[in-house]
């Protein structure tokens, strides 16, 4: 087994068992979740119109907040199911079912509300502010719930897009809220609870494992490892225009197992970079105690972290991601990146196996846009790679499975690595499935918004 295998091997990297049993646990939580209610009910919640309302309103309840539970532990970072689904693709699961949990809150809202003033004949407008001022934990949960409006409301590309990275983050972050100052108000008033001890421990569990693993994976073991390596900024080089690359050192940070193409999440503690953890890949493989990340200004925090501070700490949660070498199994690797995206192609390049074919295909807009030049040279000069510097349009450069197969006369028999603006990545992925490449041997890794 090569170096880069085993370390994959040893890391879980790929090994989908993990994530088959977490989405049986996954699914019989959600069966629990909808036998509380069933159990819970008698024959008069379902006679008449408006306790038939009523009584799919709760249920729309329970599963809503059970999907936002879910939604959060996907991205918990729980390291045996990222290492075996891939962070990108758990956000892509939470962000899917962070609509489905805010639609059916809303239906439980909008379905109460529409329930009891049915029986009472009062509007629902009215029905509604009478529940507010009589239920315990009532205005909390009218709380919560324009918390997860906001959330979902930011979520949606279009507004995500006219945000920073950082008030998108913060909005996105009264999740947390919502869910717990909903908790109360369930427990309290939910009929399925209210006498039934079985149906209250379970959901209490529930909130507490949930609680748990976030606390312990997001906060406890990041602090834990960010003391015990000390990492510290070394040095910041400029790369290019609005592009620079901060080098940090630390101790036994090969202890962090971390492989080229994998990310942090970082905090730098300095003025201004407190808040706020953002998420960049390593730019080389880590090695001799230090690594190094390569940051382009988009006109929010990342434009200042060239005046970091040598000397700097840093707190950081990771190494997340299967974007690594080691899942590599064809004899010829295509790496293919756009713009920043060569990042975690540069640091995979360090650890590609040498028995291995490699092809680099670099695109970019202009000259001024490629980084790392004198490292690519160098290091295909040394292990025998072929670097193709694509400068130009997308017009010029179409990505297309024959353009690629102008460079990559092999293209179809290769594994493929590609990084860069979703547009790039969509674009290759497509054109390895024309020329036939199985799925399974073409991995991505887009530079968007991650998740909280």
């Amino acid at each position: 087994m090569t170096t880069s295998k085993r370390l994959a091997h040893r890391a879980g990297i790929g090994e989908r068992y993990n994530a088959d049993w977490a989405a049986i646990v996954l699914g019989v939580g959600l069966g629990l979740t909808v036998a509380i209610e069933i159990e819970s009910m008698s024959a008069s919640d379902w006679h008449g119109v408006y306790p038939t309302i009523t009584s799919i309103s709760r249920l729309a309840a329970l599963v809503g907040s059970y999907f936002a539970l879910v939604g959060l532990v996907l991205v918990a970072r729980i390291p045996w199911i990222e290492r075996s689904v891939g962070h990108d693709r758990l956000v892509r699961w939470h962000r899917k079912l962070g609509p489905w949990s805010l639609y059916l809150i809303f239906f439980h809202v909008f379905l109460v509300g529409l329930g009891y003033a049915g029986g009472d004949r009062v509007s629902i407008a009215v029905e509604l502010w009478r529940m507010t001022i009589k239920y315990p934990w009532m205005i909390e949960a009218d709380v919560a719930f324009v918390f997860m409006i906001a959330a979902g409301v930011s979520s949606y590309k279009k507004a995500r897009a006219k945000m920073t990275y950082e008030t998108w983050w913060s909005i996105h972050a009264l999740t947390y809220a919502a869910i717990a100052l909903g908790f109360m108000h369930q427990v309290l008033t939910g009929p399925m609870f209210i006498g039934h001890p079985l149906n209250k421990y379970f959901w209490e569990a529930l909130y507490i494992a949930s609680a748990g693993v976030i606390v312990l994976w997001r906060i406890v073991i990041p602090i834990a490892r960010s003391l015990r390596h000390d990492l510290k900024i070394d040095h910041v080089t400029v790369e290019g225009p609005g592009i620079v690359s901060i080098v940090m050192r630390g101790r036994s940070v090969e202890k962090l197992r971390a492989q080229g193409g994998q990310f942090f999440s970082w905090r730098f503690l300095q003025r201004g970079h407190l808040l706020v953890a953002h998420p960049y890949s390593l730019s080389a493989a880590p090695q001799q105690g230090y690594m190094r990340i390569t940051v382009k200004d988009l006109g929010d925090h990342s434009g200042d972290v060239i005046n970091l501070k040598p000397g700097t700490r840093v707190f950081f949660e990771g190494p997340y991601g299967t974007f690594v070498a080691g899942k590599a199994s064809r004899g010829h690797v295509v790496l293919i990146g756009g713009g920043v995206g060569i990042t975690p192609l540069r640091a995979l390049l360090d650890e590609v196996d040498y028995t291995k074919e490699v092809d680099l295909l670099y695109r970019v807009h202009s000259e001024e846009e490629l980084i790392f030049r004198k490292e690519l040279d160098s290091l295909a000069q040394h292990r025998g790679a072929h670097i193709h510097y694509l400068v130009g349009s997308r017009k010029e450069h179409p990505m297309t499975a024959a353009y690629i197969s102008k460079f990559v006369p092999a293209f179809a028999d290769s594994e493929v690595y590609v990084c860069g603006p979703k547009p790039l990545v969509e674009r290759v992925f497509q054109s390895a499935k024309d020329a036939g490449i199985p799925k399974d041997k073409v991995h991505t890794e887009e530079f968007e918004f991650h998740a909280v």
